[in-house]
């Protein structure tokens, strides 16, 4: 594996993680002035551009009183694949 699919693999693992993060976090109400608040707000600058186009194709499923946003979902199944990809490069 050369450098670049090596750096390409560390991105798209960090993006990964953040990701994973960025959906944890969604389940804690913080105010933006709290240390895990600004890394909600950080994280959300770099995910917003990814998953709204996600949002726009993915419509959320309806469970009774609530709505389930799959993009989030999508989106690491897609990393993951191209994690997978980067890799054989």
């Amino acid at each position: 594996m050369d450098i670049v699919g090596d750096l390409l693999l560390l991105l798209l693992q960090i993006y990964f993680y953040a990701v994973l993060a960025w959906v944890i976090l969604s389940w804690i109400p913080t105010s933006s002035t709290h240390p895990l608040g600004r890394l909600n707000v950080f994280l959300d600058r770099i995910i917003y551009p990814v998953i709204l186009p996600l949002r726009r194709v993915i419509p959320p499923l309806r469970l009774g009183g609530g709505m389930l946003d799959l993009s989030p979902i999508v989106l690491l199944i897609g990393l993951r694949l191209l994690m997978g990809i980067a890799s054989g490069i």
